[in-house]
């Protein structure tokens, strides 16, 4: 009897990697069919198995490394390979970063068909330990009698079964046993969906999505949680409007930019860099980039709470920052007062938008800095000569938008791609973060 038509392989198959994707699967072919396998990097020989056959590509993950990379090292992590957290552990740090620019180069070539004039040293803090936002995952598992806290398997919805996470920002990754023994104990233990993870420079607040009111009871444990383990519990029982300290368990979390003399308050909810050590030389580059002069106005877009508006008016004569989140330019305008910064005003305004009538567009700025999200900033790019802008610092989460709107400022607008370089903003992964400077020329 023949297989059955899209069924797997039954027994591992040999083969050759050829190259790394930007996901950072080992590619080969088999056949002439391209198959994308977890855990194998470039040059390797590797058995595999196959884990899923579709029309155009397959998958595969490796079961046995027959010839190693001189840049493969072991995993530091136990759950590594069955845990979606992380991806790239299996290869040397320093190559995950040129594997990153390489990946901003192919898109910058092949999307935007640009190329900067000199490649930026890539920025790097600490590889463990930095990630200070995160989502986790909750589920009680009765085959395993207990309740799991971490992230995603890699693959499919399970939450991994996870000990202690590594780059997890230690104050809560050493501690996920002690979470899960507390959700466990809880009589609303299988109506906890997720705790979202925020750590600030001096407190750790864990937020509790709840779909049912804790009791008295529950209430009580998750206050001995906060006092064993040093957490802020903070409860949500629907949108993001509805978080809320437990008790008196709220704290006032900020971080700090120690070269601009900056302090930024935020709510735990609220959207910041996962990556604190990383977001500090991050700022400090692009401020270096742009070369704020005291005179000169500058316009940060999709400006948040006030990361980079902040420290460039402790440069400036005037700055404006936009951002689409009223909570966030609330949060902005109290950050600078609390700052004791008065050359910052904040506008909030849809930057995907008509921005015709927005009061702040009949200004003129000689330098402007993007931080968009993943969908980039294309809409509002014409802007930018129209407002008397010179130099830009783009700064990017998604190559491929940064990429496309790079051939928009250079190839439809003038500008000049002068510099750009990935930030290893989530070591261990295949997200690369990156920023572009771009100029008019003279």
């Amino acid at each position: 009897m023949s297989r059955r038509r899209n069924a797997p392989p039954p027994t591992p198959v040999e083969a050759e990697i050829e190259s790394l994707t930007h996901e950072g699967r080992g590619l080969t072919r088999i056949d002439g069919k391209t198959v994308f396998i977890d855990g194998a990097l470039a040059g390797e020989r590797v058995r595999f198995r196959y884990r899923r056959v579709q029309r155009r590509y397959d998958e595969g993950c490796v079961v046995e490394v027959l010839r190693a990379s001189p840049e493969r090292v072991a995993p530091r992590c136990p759950h590594f390979g069955v845990c979606g957290g992380c991806s790239l552990q299996h290869l040397e740090a320093s190559a995950q970063i040129r594997m990153k620019q390489a990946s901003l180069m192919e898109v910058f070539a092949r999307i935007g068909k640009v190329a900067p004039q000199r490649w930026l040293q890539p920025l790097s803090a600490g590889h463990w330990g930095y990630r200070r936002k995160a989502r986790l995952g909750v589920r009680y598992v009765a085959g395993k009698g207990r309740t799991l806290v971490g992230f995603r398997e890699r693959g499919n919805t399970f939450i991994a079964d996870l000990a202690g996470c590594d780059v997890l920002h230690p104050a809560v990754g050493e501690r996920l046993d002690a979470i899960a023994a507390a959700v466990d104990a809880l009589s609303i233990r299988d109506q906890v969906p997720q705790i979202e993870v925020a750590v600030g420079d001096t407190a750790s607040v864990l937020v509790f999505r709840v779909l049912r009111a804790p009791s008295p009871a529950d209430i009580q444990a998750l206050l001995g949680l906060a006092e064993r383990e040093g957490f802020h519990i903070y409860l949500q029982e629907g949108g993001v409007e509805t978080v809320r300290p437990l008790g008196d368990q709220g704290t006032d979390l900020h971080y700090s930019l120690p070269r601009h003399q900056v302090r930024v308050d935020f709510l735990p909810t609220d959207f910041t860099q996962v990556n604190l050590e990383l977001n500090r030389l991050m700022v400090d580059q692009a401020i270096d980039l742009l070369e704020v002069q005291p005179e000169e106005a500058v316009l940060d877009l999709f400006c948040g709470l006030g990361n980079f508006a902040l420290p460039l008016a402790r440069r400036s004569v005037s700055v404006v920052g936009v951002e689409g989140d009223p909570g966030l330019v609330a949060r902005a305008q109290s950050n600078a007062r609390r700052n004791g910064i008065d050359r910052v005003r904040f506008y909030t305004a849809d930057l995907y938008g008509d921005l015709d009538l927005e009061p702040w567009v009949r200004e003129r700025y000689r330098k402007a800095l993007l931080d968009p999200p993943r969908s980039g900033a294309l809409q509002l790019l014409d802007w930018l000569p129209r407002l008397g802008v010179e130099r830009i610092l783009y700064v990017s989460c998604y190559p491929a938008t940064l990429a496309r709107d790079a051939d928009r400022l250079v190839n439809g607008l003038g500008y000049e791609l002068r510099a750009a370089g990935v930030m290893d903003m989530f070591p261990h992964t295949a997200h690369v973060e990156s920023m572009a400077l771009f100029e008019r020329p003279k």
